[in-house]
């Protein structure tokens, strides 16, 4: 667990280490105009091949695959820090990302192959609380990082770590039996991964480009075009990348939808309060992390009893209504939140935040993983994944712009003498004293209004998790198909747990045996 959680971290850094380094990186390799690419390539790499590494350990063994996929993340960690050009180091980061998110779809199924479904819960909260504190520390080290030593440090940082944790895995990890033989699925691995594609490159920029952009308009038809041959060209697979029956489970779908929309809502909060706290409040980027602390303790806290909850697997919606519905009331309170809103009152507004935020990611995970067979923990860890990347961007992308229209709406009339741009609202600090204070109630504003609009992702899936019905006690399969040798499915109702010859129900293990 000590070599999960920390290659976990580490994935879970190069997510967010960058973004106060990127203006450094920018200067020193001359490359201001495609600096965006050094943050979307990672993203874009690694929600792309989740399905494929999720897969690739179900048909070969989790464990050669995710020492496979350590090293890869190492070695472009190497390879990022030693950048030349922008270019080189752009190539760095795709590489990295492929590795990073084979280390954390395989971690999550891991923890599925060594932990009994009843502890799944509370193993599974250890990674949700590393990755809000990854969250938060990241940009704070990223900008230790760059401006004690070198932004390089961003990326070699992960060599001394990423090896202790190899060494530690490649000793301690069980090696996991092969599943059965199969041509690997190329054609399905690459229309997911266009999809992955379309959908990161969308929400990354469609507020660069332009909404209604003919680059964007384009991604989005190629984006649905490649979603509707996704399904017959999995239907015709040997070992599907993402089998058809998984797209069938209610457990699956709305588990994954809520993942979504919880993580658009997790990484709003996550990425703009440190901004909100900078600009309006006038704080360091390390002083915007002391006032976070409310909220990683929020989240931190309730991963564990969420996780402890879930031993008690008949709970697992009742934890996710909770914790939905605490996010939802967070989001709510900082809607409300403005040039003027006091310390005291923040903190209890982000812990409120913290404590909804932590409560669902991992709940999600294993309700999914507690409803598939042993055979296909790795394909369902990285449906999920795969759809919480997705939301993460859309999260980001949809809340930017939110934020900068909102602002450039309420500060277009602020003379621009000076270098004001009410498309940038760094740019405060340029005004004149008389009107700052104007352009920073209206950045509040924005901000406020963006968590509002927000919100409604969060109602969606209260009411996705009203309809779940999670898998009973024991782990019992709760309504995927196991796949036979021959292809042939086998169902497991969602009413009545699997029966065994003598009369007692079948755990999901007994079900892999029989079929």
């Amino acid at each position: 667990m000590s070599a999960l959680i920390l290659a976990v971290l580490l994935a879970a850094l190069d997510q967010t280490i960058v973004s106060t380094a990127l203006p450094r990186i920018a200067e020193d390799l001359n490359g201001f105009d495609d600096i965006a690419w050094v943050s979307a390539a990672y993203l874009l790499a690694s929600t792309a091949v989740t399905p494929l590494w999720g897969k690739l350990g179900d048909m070969f063994g989790r464990k050669r695959l995710y020492l496979t996929s350590t090293s890869i993340f190492l070695i472009a960690s190497v390879a990022c820090g030693l950048a030349r050009n922008l270019p080189e180091l752009i190539g760095a980061r795709v590489l990295q990302g492929v590795g990073g998110g084979g280390m954390i779809v395989l971690t999550f199924a891991l923890v599925g192959d060594i932990v009994a479904p009843s502890e799944r819960g509370r193993y599974q909260g250890m990674f949700g609380s590393v990755y809000g504190v990854a969250s938060i520390v990241g940009p704070l080290l990223g900008g230790v990082f760059t401006d004690q030593l070198s932004w390089r440090w961003a990326f070699l940082v992960n060599l001394p770590f990423g090896i202790v944790a190899l060494a530690i895995a490649a000793r301690a990890l069980p090696a996991a039996a092969r599943g059965a033989k199969a041509r690997i699925d190329y054609l399905g691995a690459t229309v997911l991964a266009a999809i992955a594609t379309g959908l990161v490159l969308v929400t990354s920029f469609g507020g660069r480009w332009g909404w209604g952009s003919p680059g964007i308009v384009g991604l989005i038809v190629a984006v649905v075009v490649f979603a509707a041959l996704l399904a017959p060209v999995e239907r015709r697979a040997a070992a599907p990348v993402l089998p058809p029956a998984m797209l069938g489970s209610r457990t699956v779908v709305f588990s994954s939808l809520i993942g979504f929309f919880a993580n658009a809502a997790m990484f709003a909060v996550l990425v703009y309060l440190p901004t909100y706290l900078q600009i309006v409040r006038g704080v360091s980027a390390t002083l915007s992390g002391i006032y976070m602390l409310p909220l990683v303790a929020g989240l931190v806290v309730s991963q564990s009893l969420a996780g402890r909850w879930a031993a008690h697997v008949e709970r697992l919606r009742t934890i996710l209504l909770v914790g939905l519905a605490a996010n939802l009331a967070g989001l709510l309170l900082l809607g409300t939140i403005g040039a003027a809103t006091d310390t005291l009152a923040l903190s209890v507004y982000f812990l409120i935040t913290g404590i909804g935020i932590g409560m669902v990611p991992m709940v999600v995970l294993t309700t999914v993983q507690n409803s598939v067979p042993a055979a296909d923990l790795g394909a369902a860890s990285a449906v999920v994944t795969f759809a919480r990347s997705i939301g993460a961007a859309f999260g980001v992308a949809v809340f930017g712009t939110l934020l900068n229209t909102g602002f450039a709406d309420r500060t277009h009339a602020l003379p621009t003498a000076g270098g004001f741009d009410a498309g940038r609202p760094d740019t405060i600090g340029r005004l004149p004293a008389a009107l700052r204070d104007t352009a920073l109630d209206a950045f509040a504003h924005a901000t406020a209004m963006g968590y509002l609009w927000i919100a409604p992702t969060l109602a969606a899936g209260i009411l996705l998790a009203l309809f779940l019905r999670p898998a009973r006690k024991g782990g019992e399969t709760a309504d995927v198909p196991t796949t036979t040798a021959d292809g042939a499915l086998t169902t497991t109702a969602d009413d009545a747990p699997t029966t065994a010859a003598n009369g007692v129900p079948a755990t999901a293990e007994d079900t892999v045996t029989a079929a």
